[in-house]
């Protein structure tokens, strides 16, 4: 054991623990009900109070500023993510896993619809907005037929990647303004990295699980929850998933032609939002 202060050993896996047999089709690096009988795996739940945290002001600041609606019920399906991951990770039933993994896919469609549809007519939105949402349901039916988690995550990358490089396309054609493009080119990069950072380490867990675990239990509670990585997928992936929104709400500001009653405010220089103006002077004359 590596002597370090406060450090404490890892105790056993207590078996199935207050939520009874797995039934999830997934079973993380994390051992399992270690810190307590009532949660199975203790920092993959706490850590999805990033998404909770973010979504959550996320709603607050669309409302407030006057964002569309769209962002809005992005937000709340961001939320909801984290609302079940935390479910899913406390229990590891396989009813919060589906409530993990498909609100992803649903809250993705709605950027889907919002980048795709810039510039058609009402009737082509319309139709858009039915083609996906009928390519998500079919992506859940052929989910929960074959029970593979792989079908989730590519189509996931999948969505991500088509709405990612449908916003990169319209920054390059419709934005004109260079300080404009400097704050999307600039949060849309963070978010982009993050993400990817926090898929790398998620990636370690996967391949290296043993030596991880033989790291955790050879320097002891609290300091080996430090190696708990699918806890710092959810942080940095939650950060992310803010980025990318809060450039999503820019992006669509500009487009409808906008952009002189907002401004992009870099709070305490790394924490991005979008605000009217008005509200900002209020505040800076309170």
């Amino acid at each position: 054991m590596v002597s370090l202060p406060f450090s404490i050993p890892y105790p056993p896996p207590p078996g199935d623990g207050f939520w009874g047999p797995q039934t999830s089709t997934i079973d993380w690096c994390e051992e399992n009900y270690v810190v307590t009988p009532y949660i199975a795996e203790a920092m993959n739940t706490i850590t999805n109070g990033m998404f909770i945290a973010l979504a959550g002001f996320a709603i607050y600041n669309a409302v407030t500023q006057k964002h569309e609606r769209r962002f809005i019920l992005t937000a709340m399906g961001f939320a909801l993510v984290g609302v079940g991951s935390w479910l899913f990770h406390m229990t590891l039933q396989y009813e919060y896993q589906l409530l993990d993994e498909l609100p992803m896919i649903y809250a993705t469609c709605i950027p889907t619809w919002s980048v795709f549809s810039y510039a058609r007519n009402k009737r082509d939105t319309i139709l858009l907005g039915f083609y996906i949402f009928l390519g998500a349901f079919t992506l859940t039916a052929v989910y929960l037929y074959f029970k593979d988690p792989t079908i989730h995550q590519v189509g996931y990358a999948v969505i991500t990647g088509m709405v990612l490089f449908r916003s990169l396309y319209l920054i390059v054609t419709k934005i004109d303004d260079a300080s404009i493009r400097a704050d999307m080119w600039k949060t849309v990069v963070i978010g982009v990295v993050t993400f990817l950072s926090g898929y790398a380490i998620w990636n370690l867990d996967i391949h290296f699980c043993s030596h991880i675990r033989h790291a955790r239990r050879t320097i002891g509670m609290p300091y080996g929850f430090i190696l708990e990585f699918h806890g710092w997928w959810h942080i940095l992936t939650g950060l992310g998933v803010y980025y990318y929104l809060v450039f999503l709400e820019y992006l669509r500001i500009c487009l409808r032609g906008h952009s002189k009653d907002y401004v992009f405010v870099w709070e305490k220089g790394f924490f991005p939002h979008v605000d009217l103006k008005k509200s900002l002077d209020s505040k800076k004359t309170n």
